[in-house]
């Protein structure tokens, strides 16, 4: 039976989230680890519109607030340990990271 671990790494910081991407890609290949990615999603832009006042009946408003978030996924199949060092790693505050583990069965097996 054989996890598959997928990472989701997302940031508004691009060098960082890269930097960080290169230092997994470095630490699975260093321990023969199966890892498909990084896969790059095409860049979101999100804007906030902000009040001026906490008023409901004050309409007045500044600029909203425009950022772009970055996000890649990689997936390390097997190398259970691997997997979960990498996600309790201490990231940076500007990226926030998701692991999501799937277990997998061998083909002609039952549950």
């Amino acid at each position: 039976m054989t996890f598959v671990t997928r990472l989701t790494l997302q940031s508004g910081d691009r060098a960082a989230l890269d930097g960080i991407v290169e230092d997994i890609k470095t630490t699975a290949e260093r321990k023969g680890a199966a890892l498909k990615g990084p896969h790059s999603h095409p860049p979101e832009r999100l804007s906030v519109p902000q009040r001026c006042r906490l008023h409901a009946d004050d309409d007045r408003r500044f600029a909203s607030w425009d950022y772009t978030v970055f996000t890649r996924e990689l997936e390390i199949h097997g190398h259970d340990n691997l997997a979960r060092n990498i996600a309790s790693q201490n990231f940076p505050d500007s990226v926030h990271i998701e692991a999501e583990v799937e277990q997998i069965h061998g083909a002609g097996r039952g549950n």
